[in-house]
Order: C-alpha cells, then structure tokens, then sequence
C-alpha cells in the first residue's frame, strides 16, 4: 500500500489527463490520494474528482496565499462544505511568510477559522507554513489549548524543533520529494529519526517532483520514489514503510475508511 497524503489533481500539468495520471499512480502501488483545495473556487472540482475516484478523496480550504481573497469562508461555511462524504481535511490553510501574498493577520485569522472546523467537525487539518516557525507553532499551541483537533503539518521542511512541537501536540508529519534532494541535508536529518507511527509521505503534484524526476511535472505515482528514499535513509524495509504510512493516512483521515 502507499498513500499520497497531498497533491492536487485538478491543477494544471495534472488535469489535461487527470486518469492516465490516477491509472499510472495505481500501477505503482498507490492506494490512496488526497487531492487538496486551495481556493474555494475549486472545491466543486476537488471534490467531484473525489466523488469519481474510489481512491481519491478531498479537502476544502483556503491557502494562505488566497487568505486576503476570501474574507467570507469562515469556520461554519467550511464546516458545512466538509459534511461531504468524500471531504476527509480542512485545509490546506496556515501561514506563509516567505511570499506575503496575503496579510499576516489575515492568513492568521484564516489559519484559526480552519483549526476551528477542524475542532468542531474532527477532521484533520492540513496545514501549510513557510518562513512562519514562531507563529505557526504559537497558534497551534494556543488553539490546542480551546479543544484537541488532529492535524499534519504537510510538505515538512521545518526544523527539528518545530518537528518536536508538532509531534508534541499529537500531530503527524507528511515528508515531501524535497527529501530527496541534494540540499536538504537538515531535512534529512529530521526525516530519518521522525516516529513511523507519525509519518505519512506526499508529492505535492504537480510540484516538487523527487529524485529521479526532479524537473518534472510530479505526479501521484512519485510517491514511490519518495518511499524509497525515505526506507533508505531511515533503515526501514520499503515494504514496512510504504504499509505504516498508508495505514497512518487512514488512521489521521479516518472518514476514508467510512467513504
């Protein structure tokens, strides 16, 4: 089993053959994908995409990059949108402060209106941070501390320190194809001592394409060569950590085992 934890189906690279790109996924093992929304433009596509897959499901979210964007998709409209049968996460939703394409304060309250559906209606969110450490991880606290909600910190190229707060707050952590690359030393490091029981692996297709694809459009099917990697680095039998990750997105997304 393998389990592609992010990546967006409904975006360009990916949608102009969107089933030759699932069927290549499922003759590499891949068993399940979830496809991510970003703008609430795209929640009826990501969504119906998931209505006709059996293996795929979806998000509904706003990225910080959209937060200035959409001031009006506050915690009921996304608590009304997740009652779908196929929506399984919120997000992805968090801050970026490395491009600023939004307000911080805006991203900020956006952030929390996500944690908050993720409270109410148990579902995981996916949350996105880039250049953002200190705050993501003091809104994360803070809202922790109004009721537990579960959560994956996707495309992890935090520090360990962060990776330890995470964890801490009983979340998991979803490694990316930037593993794979040469310059992701610290990233390594962190990936190979992470806890199995808390990881789970994504491509973020059509972006971010591993070793040996690197300049690529990514695509589900990658989150082979990722697994790989991964297994390697960590000491850990490739077929073991392909089973314990998939298992771990069902066990975070466990409305994909009633969908």
């Amino acid at each position: 089993m393998l389990a592609d934890s992010h990546c967006h189906l409904n975006y360009k690279g990916l949608i102009e053959e969107q089933q030759a790109v699932l069927e290549r996924a499922r003759t590499r093992g891949v068993t399940a994908m979830l496809n991510i929304s970003t703008r609430e433009s795209e929640w009826d596509a990501v969504v119906a995409t998931a209505e006709r897959e059996p293996d795929v499901w979806a998000t509904v979210g706003i990225h910080p990059h959209e937060a200035d964007q959409h001031p009006d998709v506050d915690t009921a409209k996304l608590v009304e949108r997740a009652q779908h049968p196929r929506v399984v996460g919120i997000g992805e939703s968090g801050l970026d402060y490395y491009y600023d394409h939004s307000d911080r304060a805006r991203q900020q309250a956006s952030f929390r209106a996500h944690i908050a559906a993720a409270r109410e209606t148990g579902l995981p969110i996916v949350v996105h941070t880039r250049d953002a450490e200190d705050d993501t991880a003091q809104i994360l606290r803070e809202e922790m501390g109004k009721g537990a909600y579960p959560g994956v910190i996707h495309c992890f190229t935090a520090s360990q320190a962060f990776a330890d707060i995470a964890l801490d707050l009983g979340l998991y952590i979803s490694i990316s194809g930037i593993v794979t690359f040469k310059n992701a030393r610290d990233l390594q490091a962190t990936a190979a001592k992470l806890p199995i029981e808390r990881l789970l692996i994504e491509t973020d297709a059509p972006f971010l394409a591993p070793v040996p694809h690197r300049g690529k459009t990514g695509e589900p099917s990658f989150v082979a060569d990722t697994a790989a990697f991964l297994a390697d680095l960590r000491g850990d039998d490739i077929d073991e950590l392909q089973d314990v990750t998939a298992r771990n997105f069902h066990t975070l997304f466990a409305k994909t085992r009633a969908a």
